[in-house]
This record gives structure tokens, sequence and C-alpha cells, in this order.
């Protein structure tokens, strides 16, 4: 099936399985034609995510005008081999049909997440009562996190003999330092040690500023006495010296609305300084998801164009705090280089709710369930509930435990256990507003870690075995053998395929929602 061709326009073959076809030719049916011809392939696979590079070698044909191959999302086959076999770029697409105009760039952007200008401060609290081994450690991650500056925190009356030596080895670990204290003997010794820069000096400290390298943050007397910040940045402004200037956040109900005003202030006086937010009174300091908060915060930052935040962790709520900072200033960072809002750029600051969270409609769920000829379970949600599917039933409903009684697993525990976790996390994703797909993680956006996966290599068979000594690594899957790349793909007459093409499964059976099933004879 094509859409109209025409030689002036980028002319996408999109390669899919039987079971995508119809509702991908729907999708392709909206793509602006002045922009786009097109043509789908159908590799003649059921599920196209069991498409390999050797099927997809040995049955596509490249229509002539091809400018470019589209991939499913979850299609297990290398790009990079495909492109070089058929002598055009060849890409991976959405997981989801849904999600193709916004793949393509029909949303008014190429969304690019990869910049940003916001440095992210990372304090350690409690670093004078860890060891300079325990300090090292705890900086390296929060670097591979994605933070740009360790701040080592000193505590009131509280010791920090080793300030000296901590500074001398994370620097030595190729990471950038901050010192954060009221001491100025803490102060003066994290700098002579290598600090990079000082949190935070006042007028009545700067002096400090004048002897030592590291950059200094500075602070008015008191979070309402600007005029007092306002002499400080003046005093490094006349130096010609460099500086930050931080007119402090406040917690809610404690002069946070003030604070803000006071940044505003401070920009328009200060029309081109650096400028530092400390955001941990908001994220630590109000018992909301953190983030929302730190979205927020971020937006802030970047209307104001601060370009410095300052992140502290030491709620449980904020455990990923280093994270939705990162995600947050990426965000805004290509919102404002589109002169945009911050929407359409990605799913990472979405982790309760998503914006499309139902891929299908009931109407196409029942549809692909008529065409099911086997006994696996199918489950997929949509507005309307669960729906759970094979050969035999069609169920739909809201709760997980209330579909046992209709699924024939009394007497098979593993399969009971799989159905069991798949309708648990379907039920979530149904009451919270996610996207659900069978055998994949709920996406949590930047709240949970990721698991990294080989986007090349299929799901390692019996995944309800995925624990234990011999589980493989989280993130991992098991690739197939490349010796069994090559075998011929057979199509039943019943137009469903065999699956030893995509996965090692013995010829009597196949896995499917991780049970080996009989093949039908």
């Amino acid at each position: 099936m094509s859409g109209d061709s025409s030689s002036s326009r980028e002319h996408l073959l999109f390669i899919t399985g039987k079971l995508a076809h119809a509702r991908l030719e729907k999708v392709a049916n909206t793509l602006p034609p002045e922009r786009f011809a097109w043509s789908i392939a159908d590799a003649g696979v059921k599920v196209a995510a069991l498409m390999t590079e050797e099927i997809i070698k040995r049955r596509i044909t490249i229509p002539e005008g091809a400018t470019r191959i589209v991939l499913p999302g979850r299609c297990r086959a290398n790009p990079e081999v495909l492109a070089e076999h058929f002598k055009l770029p060849v890409e991976r697409g959405p997981d989801e049909i849904v999600d193709l105009p916004a793949f393509l760039g029909l949303a008014g952007r190429k969304v690019d997440l990869s910049k940003h200008d916001l440095r992210i401060f990372s304090e350690i609290v409690d670093a004078s009562k860890m060891s300079v081994d325990q300090i090292v450690a705890k900086g390296l991650d929060l670097a591979r996190r994605g933070s740009d500056v360790i701040d080592l925190g000193g505590l009131p009356d509280t010791p920090f003999p080793h300030l000296d030596d901590a500074v001398r080895a994370m620097k030595q670990a190729g990471l950038t330092v901050s010192v954060d204290s009221f001491s100025l003997d803490e102060l003066t010794r994290g700098a002579k040690a290598g600090a990079d820069y000082l949190l935070s000096l006042n007028e009545e400290t700067l002096d400090l500023a004048f002897e030592i390298g590291a950059v200094p943050v500075l602070v008015p007397m008191r979070p309402d006495d600007m005029p007092s910040l306002d002499r400080a940045i003046e005093r490094m402004e006349k130096a010609g010296l460099p500086y930050m200037a931080d007119p402090i956040l406040e917690p809610i109900h404690f002069g946070f609305v003030e604070s803000i005003a006071r940044y505003n202030d401070v920009r328009k006086r200060w029309p081109d300084i650096e400028m530092m937010m400390g955001t941990g009174n908001l994220t630590e300091l109000t018992e909301a998801d953190s983030l929302g908060v730190t979205a927020l915060l971020a937006g802030m930052c970047s209307e104001l164009s601060i370009r410095n935040v300052l992140i502290v962790q030491v709620s449980n709520h904020t455990r990923r705090t280093v994270e939705e900072h990162d995600a947050a200033r990426r965000v805004m960072y290509a919102a404002k280089a589109d002169s945009a809002l911050p929407k359409g750029y990605g799913r990472d600051l979405l982790a309760l709710h998503d914006k499309r969270p139902f891929v299908q409609t009931p109407d196409e769920i029942a549809t692909l369930a008529a065409e099911v000829r086997d006994p696996n379970y199918r489950i997929a949600v949509a507005e309307d509930g669960i729906h759970v599917y094979n050969r035999a039933i069609h169920k739909v409903g809201t709760d997980a435990m209330a579909f046992f009684s209709d699924l024939d697993v009394a007497a098979d525990g593993a399969h009971a256990f799989y159905l069991g976790g798949e309708l648990t996390k379907a039920e979530t994703a149904l009451r919270l507003g996610k996207r659900y797909v069978q055998d994949e993680p709920l996406d949590w956006g930047c709240a949970a870690e990721r698991d990294r996966e080989d986007t090349t290599a299929f799901k390692k068979a019996g995944h309800t075995k995925h624990s234990g000594p011999d589980a493989p690594p989280p993130g991992t899957r098991d690739a197939r053998p490349e010796a069994d790349a090559a075998k011929p793909e057979t199509v039943d007459g019943r137009g469903s395929n065999a699956v030893d093409d995509a996965l090692s499964t013995p010829k009597s059976g196949r896995i499917v929602c991780g049970k080996l099933v009989p093949d039908e004879n």
C-alpha cells in the first residue's frame, strides 16, 4: 500500500507486520502529502517486533523513489546493518504508531534534548562526617547522574579536619568542586586545596574573594537585604573578577513569593551577571512529588537566565533530584530555543500520568482480538479498561485480580504468576493514566531508573524467571546467536508465522507471554 509519491517530497518506507498494517496505514494517511510520500512494506510476520534483519533483507523490496526506511520501534533489527544492505538511511521509529507524526517532526519541532545551559551544583550535606574515600565515591556517583559541580557542605559546630584532603582527592578524580560553609577558615582551606567555587560570601566576608582563585557565590546579609548584595556585586564588578549572585530562595510560607520577586529584581538591575538559585528549600521542604517542583523552578531559571542551581538530596522523596534537574534543564533549554512552551519535549518530566496514555481504542483492540488464532493471552489497556484476549476469550475489566476465573491457568503456576504481574501493572497504568505495553516496564520518566537495553537483541525467553543466579543483568536481553539469523521463516496457511526466525524457540512450540506453548496442529 502506498501514499501518493512525488520526487519533490521525502518518500518514507514503513516496514511492518500483519497485525499493525491497518493501523499504520490509517496513521500514514494523515501525514501531510506536501511533505511526505509513503509506502508500507509488510514483512509477512504477524508481529512486527519479531522481524529480524534476515527476514527484512529477504522479504522487503524497496519501492522506486524511497528515500528513508522507518522500522517499528520495537523491531530488534540493526538499522545500521539494514542501511548498508539497502543503501538507504534506516531508523527505528516510535514504539507506538500513534506517535509517528510527532516522530516525523509534525508537532512543529524536532526534539533535541542534548543541550542545556544550567550548571548543577550537588551538595554533599554531611561531607564532614564522611571519609575522604566515601566523599570521592559519592561525588563520582553524583557526577554520573548529571551533576556538574560537587559541593562539600560544612555543618555548623562540626569539625571538618579532612576538608583539604577531600578537595584534593576530588580534584584528582576529575571532579569540579565547591565548598559551602559559614566558616571563613573552611572556605579558605578549601580554596587553597583547589576548590573551584566558594559558597557563600557576603559583603562582610568578601575580602576572601580577592585572596584566592575560587569563584565566589555572593549572598545578601539577610534574605531581604538586597542592598547588601548589590554592594557586593558592585565591588566584584569594579574588580573585574568572576562571581555569581544568589538572592536566596525561601521556603513556602516563609517568604517564597517575595524571594522569587527578588530574583526577578536582581536580574532587572544586573541583566548580564551570573546568578545561582538554591532549589532545596522548595524540593526538600515541600512534601510533594519533587519532579513538578523542579520543573517549575527550572522554568524560572530559564526565564531569568539563571545558569546555576544548588541542589540537595536529604529527604527520600527527592532521591532522584539530580536526574530531575538534569531532565528539566534540557527541556527548558530546548523550549526556550524554540520560543515555545515546554510541551512536546518528551516524557522525562511526566512520571505519574502520560499525555497520551491509550494508544489503541477499544474497537482497534477488538479487531486485533478477532484475528488471534492461538491460546496465548494478550493484554492491552484502553480508555474503557484492561483487555485480556486470546482465541477463546476477550474480557474487559478494571480489577486485575477479577480476571483470574476467566483465565485457564489455575494449574499453571508460572503462567498465573506472569499474568498476575502483567495485569497488576496494567491496572496501575489504567488508574494513573499511563501507557501500558505487555512485557515492558511502565515508564516513570526521570523519576525512576530506566533499564538500559540492547535494542537489537530479543527479550530473554521465559521471562517469568528473570531473577535468581541465572538471570541476565538488569536491562539486558538475550540476543539470538548469529547463526540463527539466517533461518528461513515459514508462514502457515492461516497467515500466522512460526517464530523460529525471530527467537530460538523449539520447533514444537513458541514463547508467548513468557510461556512455552505447543504449536497448533
